[in-house]
């Protein structure tokens, strides 16, 4: 592949810069600073100005471009503030030192003009690792060996195969007391969730408890029942599990928290169930992404506590592909024949699928996966935590213990300064604020959080050094 050879690291004449920013700035008019700023970026990106180069004078530029001092000034302020170049006091300007070049073939050509390049939300996979051998061979197996009633309309709790092999799965890898008549296969997390709330308005419930950060999807799915969500207390040691009284069940991710990313505490876990038992209350225990553990022996699941007070839900769009539209639930007893109304009295979840995802497990390949995924999930975080300290040390980062996203820590009043810079830049992220319940009390620092598993393996390192570039 070819690059152009990088500026030298010496002082640049505005002529040279001119011609290693291939592009034509001179004259008056509206946009010179922002078309420089761009010009600068690309001219990093692909390598034209090198990591240290030193760039002319704000003066010196301004006079061979014809436009005013100020507006070169701004444009490298923009690019200081950025990331992109260094300045101090009595010193030239240049290009970020061991700032990272790519050569620009690097994007897809199909990307549009001002599309994120990056894909850095939190929650998504990586998408090229689906194991499309072991799954298409795992489809021929469950195809072969299916009954021919298979492909009825079926129980609406879903095949019994994949039933009885998640139950398995689930007791020896999560800790869940998981009986297969009393599971429910859904099409995703947020289905399982409109399946609750269809329960809980049945039984007259008015209100959920929620974490006071998270997913804005889940706090949505409960509404569309006619649930009222409440914000629950939010301290140093994160979420505090016990709702009010009146409250008629609470949602949460005990095994690791989503956005922030704290593991609820022992005594927590324990006063949650307490909790329920005490009120006739509901819990209900998001294990969104509990098999991607990679510090230590993953922190098993809260429903082993107490099975006939907490609603389990588990989903493959962490572990496998978000397209499968694969999720389950584990119910109380008490809970199944109201749940089984409330999705439909036939199984809205395509068969294949769940055929399929039952071999995946029983053969073993599930397993197999997972264990790879950990590895190369695990890999990217250490990645990401080495880049941190190297480029952006007063970045405080927070929640790496599992998953596949982090809590970047920002400096106060800067998070959406730092969003704006990453539009520009073509980096996909989230800020911290974008999560929180819009009637809790308590308002977190400034932070990102960063999802460091979308990228593919060949774009991780670019998208990395995009990262890098945003951050304070």
């Amino acid at each position: 592949m070819h690059v152009e050879t990088p500026v030298a690291r010496a002082t640049t004449s505005p002529a040279r810069l001119r011609q290693a920013l291939d592009t034509d700035l001179s004259g008056p008019g509206r946009g010179v600073r922002s078309r420089l700023a761009a010009a600068v970026r690309e001219a990093v990106r692909n390598g034209r100005l090198a990591p240290g180069t030193r760039l002319p004078s704000s003066r010196r530029l301004a006079v061979d471009l014809g436009v005013a001092r100020n507006t070169v000034a701004d444009a490298y302020g923009d690019l200081v503030a950025e990331g992109w170049l260094t300045a101090r006091r009595g010193s030239a300007t240049r290009v970020t030192d061991s700032m990272p070049t790519r050569p620009a073939q690097v994007l897809s050509a199909a990307t549009p003009p001002g599309e994120p390049c990056y894909d850095l939300i939190p929650g998504n996979p990586d998408l090229t690792s689906f194991p499309r051998a072991a799954w298409l061979k795992a489809t021929r197996r469950a195809l072969a060996t299916a009954p021919g009633d298979a492909f009825g309309y079926g129980d609406p709790r879903g095949r019994p195969e994949l039933r009885a092999a998640l139950a398995d799965h689930l007791a020896r890898f999560r800790g869940v007391y998981a009986s297969p008549e009393h599971m429910l296969i859904c099409a995703g997390v947020s289905h399982g969730l409109r399946i609750l709330g269809g329960v809980l308005a049945g039984r007259a419930a008015r209100s959920v408890a929620v974490e006071s950060y998270g997913p804005e999807s889940h706090r949505e799915s409960l509404a569309a029942a006619g649930l009222r969500t409440l914000p629950l207390p939010l301290d140093a040691h994160g979420t505090d599990p016990v709702p009010p009284d009146h409250a008629d069940a609470v949602l949460l991710t005990p095994a690791h928290q989503f956005p922030v990313g704290t593991t609820l505490r022992s005594d927590r876990r324990t006063a949650v169930v307490d909790w329920a038992g005490r009120t006739g209350g509901l819990v209900v225990e998001d294990d969104y992404d509990g098999e991607l553990g990679f510090d230590h022996q993953a922190v098993g699941a809260l429903q082993g506590l107490a099975p006939d007070r907490v609603v389990y839900l588990g989903t493959a769009s962490q572990t496998l592909a978000p397209g499968l539209r694969l999720a389950w639930m584990v119910l109380p007893p008490r809970l199944l024949e109201e749940a089984v109304a409330a999705k439909g009295r036939i199984d809205s979840c395509e068969v294949l699928t769940q055929l399929t995802m039952a071999e995946f497990i029983t053969s073993g390949a599930y397993g197999r996966h997972v264990r790879a995924v950990r590895r190369r999930y695990r890999a990217r975080r250490n990645s990401l935590v080495a880049a941190l300290a190297q480029h952006a040390p007063k970045v405080r980062v927070a929640g790496t213990a599992a998953g596949l996203h982090t809590l970047l820590g920002l400096p106060s009043g800067t998070e959406q300064q730092v969003l704006r810079s990453a539009s520009r830049q073509g980096v996909s992220v989230a800020g911290l604020s974008q999560y929180r319940h819009e009637h809790s009390r308590h308002v977190m620092a400034d932070a990102l959080v960063v999802g460091y598993g979308a990228p593919s393996p060949t774009v991780w390192p670019q998208a990395l050094s995009a990262l890098m570039r945003i951050l304070p």
